[in-house]
């Protein structure tokens, strides 16, 4: 019989167009290991908030594969950060479905999705595996003000890390902040993102090039916190350098954008903008072709749980360049596979840009390096090492710690802890 897994992303929807605010690798994750959990045997179904009323309940992703849209909240497009009140109802849809087919196994990403699928689970004896993706306390760390997570995040977080049966961190750094959080070492097991590398080659169809220019590339939500502004700033002293940077809304709607305004205000500015293009969101099929048109892909945010598209350039022969932050300071090695910078230091990303897009015998082996490198990261190998805590935790069942004996799943809607949810203007999932 097969093993039954249900994942639960309740704002990253397989079916999301990218490069919106809420939009990126959790998506990308999420439909590819739902897919090769699949090839390796497993009955899989993805639960996804619905975000459009015209959605069927039940669709078909890929052989083995049903995608689940959960009433909860307006079927609208709304921000992560207004999701909260509605995990409750979208808890309550998960116990009913998993009452009239039990699920084996459940693995949640992002805490509001490990919120809901705790709660659904408890009653039922199912264990539950959780990825982050992200950590609460290091995005209000460097986004300050900005931050508009809900004001429960942080102790909810840490109330996860305990209470979960499994946790997959994405890089060993995280690993270790989940332990300070309070999980149990022996329960936190480090499986990173997976790479197409059938899709990701450096081999195949390249994006259109400029005759005599080197092209930087970025792909990337237009959200500050992605440090594109430093790249384009890095860019200025760079003559024979052009930068094409994908995500964001579609090309036609770049103008109601504030940040795409900003990148575009500031490429005025220091005069480059004949230099910078921002192509919009681009289709995730397309973008392979995009990487390997590039001399150099640049990775530059403040802060990044993991970074994928970092190992999607490798995976295509191009070196990158990465700020140390997160999950970027372990999959891009410096000097072998790319160069390391500090965030919010154009003046390091230009001179990174400019060694690795001068011809010579080491950049050869650096792309030679990377391809190697991205390797390790192929999804096949990553759906292999899930599927065995799958395994091991149907057979050992939903654990009954002291602390979730003693504490209840916490409520996961409190009326001082919501802001008010608002439809975004063009935003995706």
């Amino acid at each position: 019989m097969s093993l039954r897994i249900h994942l639960v992303s309740v704002h990253a929807s397989p079916l999301a167009v990218l490069g919106g605010i809420d939009g990126g690798a959790q998506n990308v994750h999420v439909a590819g290991l739902s897919a090769d959990l699949a090839a390796l045997g497993a009955d899989v179904v993805v639960h996804t908030r619905r975000d459009n009323p015209a959605l069927p309940r039940r669709v078909p992703l890929t052989r083995g594969v049903m995608l689940d849209h959960v009433d909860a909240g307006p079927a609208a497009p709304l921000s992560k950060d207004a999701l909260l009140p509605y995990m409750d109802a979208f808890a309550d849809d998960l116990e009913r479905h998993w009452r009239l087919q039990r699920p084996d196994v459940v693995h949640a990403h992002f805490w509001m999705s490990g919120l809901a699928a705790t709660r659904a689970a408890e009653r039922l004896g199912v264990p539950v595996a959780l990825t982050y993706h992200a950590l609460g306390a290091e995005e209000r760390h460097h986004q300050g003000a900005a931050d508009t997570s809900p004001a429960t995040r942080l102790a909810s977080e840490a109330w996860l890390a305990r209470n979960v049966d499994r946790v997959i961190a994405t890089t060993a750094a995280e690993a270790r902040v989940l332990v300070r959080l309070g999980a149990l070492a022996e329960r936190v097991t480090v499986i990173p993102c997976g790479v197409d590398l059938d899709a990701f080659t450096p081999r195949g169809r390249v994006w259109p090039r400029r005759s005599g220019m080197a092209r930087v590339v970025c792909v990337s939500r237009l959200v500050p916190r992605k440090g594109l502004a430093d790249t384009v700033a890095a860019i200025a002293g760079l003559p024979n350098v052009e930068l094409l940077i994908a995500g964001g809304p579609p090309a036609d709607e770049l103008r109601a954008d504030e940040h795409a305004r900003e990148l575009q205000a500031l490429a005025r500015e220091l005069g480059v903008e004949d230099r910078v293009r921002l192509l919009g969101a681009v289709d995730h099929h397309r973008i392979p072709a995009l990487l390997r048109s590039a001399s150099v892909v640049c990775c530059t945010p403040w802060y990044e749980p993991f970074g994928l598209v970092a190992v999607e350039a490798m995976a295509s022969g191009v070196p990158v360049v990465a700020t140390a932050v997160g999950g970027l300071a372990e999959t891009v090695i410096d000097g072998l596979t790319g160069i390391h910078v500090l965030p919010h230091r154009p003046k390091s990303i230009r001179s990174a840009v400019k060694a690795l897009t001068s011809r010579s015998a080491r950049l050869r082996a650096m792309r030679r390096a990377a391809v190697r490198r991205a390797a390790e990261y192929g999804c096949a190998k990553i759906a292999a090492r899930t599927y065995r805590v799958a395994l091991e935790l149907s057979r050992d069942g939903r654990r009954r710690s002291t602390v979730s004996a003693l504490q209840p799943v916490p409520p996961v809607a409190r009326t001082a802890d919501v802001r008010p949810a608002r439809a975004l203007e063009g935003g995706g999932a």
